[in-house]
């Protein structure tokens, strides 16, 4: 099966860029109630993945809470504490869905290294979901 099934493609997907200010992020994550973000280049190259975690420690280490000082920092320059590593684009099925047992989705990336759009656990789950139900309306 291709990974491709899975995908939720990038324009469907809610990202920040790394040149995006602290203040950016805080304001987009605290509005759509994301835990992490993708983060991508402009020129569409995956970077990594921002968690609200990396946000606090970052703030609170680094800037001492202070929100004007958030407005001048790129949220490349702040540290990550875990970075979600993406898969290409030709993964296999079952690579993809070890991954989101421990993190919510998959950043999935072509042969250039452009970020294409993420796999969520959720659209694994209900697509396995979908197949228990479909056996259970034969028997």
């Amino acid at each position: 099966m291709n990974i491709l099934f899975f995908l939720t493609p990038k324009n469907d997907v809610s990202f920040i860029y790394e040149d995006f200010t602290l203040r950016q992020v805080l304001e987009k994550m605290e509005n759509n109630s994301y835990t992490a973000v993708p983060i991508i280049s402009r020129q569409g190259e995956y970077i990594g993945t921002l968690t609200e975690g990396d946000l606090l420690w970052g703030i609170k280490n680094q800037y001492n809470l202070d929100l004007k000082k958030a407005e001048n920092v790129k949220i490349a320059d702040l540290p990550r504490h875990v970075d979600i590593l993406p898969v290409d684009v030709s993964a296999n099925v079952k690579d993809v869905i070890a991954k989101t047992l421990e993190q919510n989705f998959v950043p999935v990336i072509d042969d250039r290294g452009i970020f294409i759009g993420i796999i969520t656990r959720k659209s694994i789950i209900r697509y396995f979901y979908d197949r228990l139900e479909a056996l259970d309306n034969v028997q």
